[in-house]
């Protein structure tokens, strides 16, 4: 296993499986394995399990361990697994020593639940949660907890703290973040978390930001990858071609529905194998006219890629 530092190790397509759920509701945790298997196996760089496309908000702790541990043994040291915390602060530290339990290298703190708090409760919050385990620590910025540049520095100073992922996509605040970061000499590792980050790839790249969630990777690691490859290399054409052809049109069907954002993501990925089950309530099932539509669409965004020779 290596002992590379966990802000090493994330260079690369990171893949965000579902959780897999049986017929009766219960977790499937050898349909889960078989799919985080599979994305090991196609490539990915790091496994982000029990994350928002892993429906975090809906698996109880016990679930949560078992499927962080079951991520941990199939990627077997290959590649880091970071695993979700969220909630209030009490439970947010209670899933982060699970995850350190369960063998995770590291974590992606969830916004705190419900309340919306000012910066220096964010503040306290994330550095209670990262000095509560040995593990490192990635903020999730979205919805209720957005942070000024001063408190992205004071996150930059805080110990276990290595990373933030943007899930709010303001890209004049991320740029007044990492400048502020950045001139204080500090290091932050920076991530895209759009939904569909890869719409937004050469947006966020402008402003030195490379890394991102890959949504698509679940259940397309082919087109994942090549938008991956075409985005570090700085080849354009191929990025267009992808966005014109198959990102933007993705985007479009995706917000044709509440919650497509893991619903669409898990039906596409039933399609493609392994059976992973449906989405857990308050999430509904797509119409299965759009995933169908989904499916065209990754049919389309092959055929363009091999037309172009990509």
């Amino acid at each position: 296993m290596t002992t590379a530092p966990l802000a090493a190790r994330l260079d690369g397509p990171l893949f965000f499986p579902v959780t897999a759920f049986a017929s009766d509701g219960s977790v499937d945790l050898a349909a889960f394995r078989a799919h985080v298997r599979t994305g090991v196996d196609a490539g990915a760089a790091a496994v982000f399990a029990c994350c928002g496309t892993g429906e975090f908000h809906a698996l109880t702790p016990e679930e949560f361990r078992d499927c962080v541990a079951a991520a941990v043994e199939e990627a077997a040291g290959r590649v880091p697994v970071v695993a979700g915390a969220g909630y209030g602060t009490a439970l947010a530290v209670h899933y982060a020593r699970l995850a350190e339990e369960a063998g995770a290298d590291g974590l992606l703190a969830m916004p705190p639940y419900l309340v919306v708090p000012d910066q220096a409760g964010l503040l306290r919050h994330y550095a209670e949660l990262a000095d509560a385990t040995a593990l490192d620590v990635i903020v999730y910025q979205r919805d209720n907890a957005v942070l000024t540049p001063d408190t992205a520095v004071a996150l930059a100073r805080t110990d276990g703290v290595i990373g933030l992922k943007d899930g709010l996509g303001d890209l004049g605040l991320m740029q007044r973040i990492v400048s502020a970061v950045r001139s204080e000499g500090l290091d932050l590792l920076y991530f895209n978390g759009l939904p569909t980050a890869e719409l937004t790839g050469a947006a966020y790249r402008g402003i030195g930001v490379t890394r991102y969630s890959s949504a698509v990777f679940c259940f397309a690691p082919d087109l994942a990858l090549a938008h991956h490859r075409a985005l570090a290399s700085g080849d354009d054409a191929t990025l267009n071609l992808l966005v014109d052809g198959f990102y933007r049109p993705l985007v479009e069907l995706r917000d044709q529905g509440r919650g497509y954002a893991v619903s669409l993501v898990k039906a596409a990925v039933r399609r493609v194998g392994p059976d992973v089950g449906e989405v857990r309530p308050p999430l509904s099932e797509p119409a299965p006219e759009h995933v169908d539509a989904l499916m065209l669409l990754v049919e389309r965004g092959r055929a363009l890629l091999e037309e172009a020779g990509a």
